[in-house]
């Protein structure tokens, strides 16, 4: 493995694929490469039966992603766009987290600034650490996040959003807990055994029931209460019909643990 391929490290422990920003004299900052390189490990991730969810985070304990890197020998500000097909790598991964249906999963352990927190916005759950940051410095470059704003509105309350956007101060973990931005902050000594009590809720579950559920939420929230309806009646029967969703029946009528094909 080259120096360029060791700044994002991917492990399959068990039925979890662990992805890891491993740039931490850069904050865990983001490049092109990085991005594509994630992007990638999620579709292989996806793509392989037995992986039952993903974890994100961060090498170190100073920074989970510091957002773009903007060294003056990286391309930090660039922004090419070819007009007849304009496209950057950073929503092109926003489009890979959205359409994966395996739950992704941010450990937080450390701060969260600017495009990182487009990443953590873009993941399923988090589990952080209690004295992380989160912020939106970029008023303070002259900038704002924009590239992240459509996966902040889906998760942060608009006026608290707007005022991150505007001021650029940090919030805590206990605040972006209170805000629904995290499932849990906990003690950082007690961050590992709090991941590892929520993934274990989730890979003992109906792998098949949970690739169907993420892509009917995906579809859901850009739909009419009206057009929900309809969509939820039409996967109704589909769910029912899977191997799984009839391994489940019979376990739970034989008293049983289910034995899951995720078919």
């Amino acid at each position: 493995m080259s120096e360029q391929q060791q700044d994002l490290l991917v492990q399959l422990r068990g039925p979890v694929l662990w992805i890891t920003i491993n740039r931490p004299e850069r904050r865990n900052a983001l490049n092109a490469g990085v991005v594509q390189r994630l992007a990638d490990a999620i579709r292989t991730a996806e793509s392989h039966a037995e992986c039952r969810a993903i974890v994100l985070t961060g090498a170190g304990d100073r920074a989970f992603c510091a957002g773009a890197d903007l060294a003056r020998h990286t391309e930090g500000f660039a922004f090419e766009v070819d007009y007849a097909q304009p496209r950057h790598y950073l929503v092109a991964l926003f489009r890979t987290f959205q359409q994966c249906r395996l739950p992704i999963i941010a450990r937080v352990n450390g701060h969260v600034m600017a495009g990182g927190f487009g990443l953590l916005c873009a993941c399923d759950m988090a589990v952080a650490a209690d004295d992380a940051l989160f912020g939106t410095p970029e008023t303070k470059i002259g900038l704002v996040p924009m590239m992240i704003l459509p996966n902040m509105l889906r998760v942060v309350p608009q006026r608290k959003l707007l005022e991150m956007c505007i001021t650029g101060e940090p919030y805590t973990a206990r605040q972006a807990l209170e805000l629904g931005i995290l499932n849990y902050a906990v003690p950082r000594a007690e961050l590992d055994d709090r991941m590892q009590w929520l993934l274990d809720r989730i890979v003992d579950k109906s792998p098949t029931a949970i690739r169907l559920g993420k892509q009917a939420y995906q579809a859901m929230r850009d739909m009419s209460l009206n057009e929900g309806w309809e969509y939820a009646q039409v996967m109704v029967p589909s769910m029912a019909s899977t191997q799984d969703a009839r391994e489940g029946l019979a376990a739970f009528q034989d008293k049983r643990a289910a034995a899951w094909t995720g078919r």
